[in-house]
């Protein structure tokens, strides 16, 4: 029996391996996600990235963080941060400064626009996954997320 994925994509033969479906699978729905979430955010004017950061920012606190370490957490790798970072600053979403011990590093924190922004968003995004992914039940979600972490490790430890 072919899986909604076949008929979603138009596709008429049925997938080879199984294997193939499910990563497919796995990258549409990652897709839908990403497209809902760009949507939700549109009212406030940010992108999926720009919230990340804003996220990142708020857990570091008043260390902040340098554009590596935003880096290094961001869900979705940006090849440009510095002009991500740009963009926020000018919006007055982040602020950056020069550290005293190193000139050549810049930190990053989140500003009180931003903290206002991103504390905003908490609540209304939280009922909408509650909403979503609520009627799923724990356990079938601590599943969903030890099988999506298994996925991630078998094709990170090939990079």
């Amino acid at each position: 029996m072919p899986g909604k994925l076949q008929a979603e994509i138009r596709q008429t033969r049925p997938f080879s391996l199984i294997e193939e479906e499910a990563a497919l699978n796995i990258i549409r729905t990652a897709e839908v996600l990403q497209r809902f979430i760009a949507d939700f955010l549109r009212p406030f004017d940010l992108s999926p990235v720009q919230y990340n950061v804003l996220r990142i920012l708020r857990g570091a606190g008043a260390a902040g963080a340098t554009c590596s370490q935003i880096g290094e957490r961001l869900l979705a790798r940006d090849p440009d941060i510095t002009r991500l970072l740009d963009r926020m600053q000018a919006r007055d979403l982040i602020e950056r400064e020069r550290s005293s011990e190193d000139r050549r590093v810049v930190i990053t924190r989140i500003s009180n626009t931003g903290l206002a922004l991103v504390d905003s968003i908490d609540q209304p995004l939280r009922s909408v996954n509650k909403g979503k992914l609520g009627k799923f039940g724990r356990e079938a979600l601590a599943d969903l997320i030890a099988g999506l972490e298994r996925v991630r490790e078998a094709y990170e430890e090939e990079a």
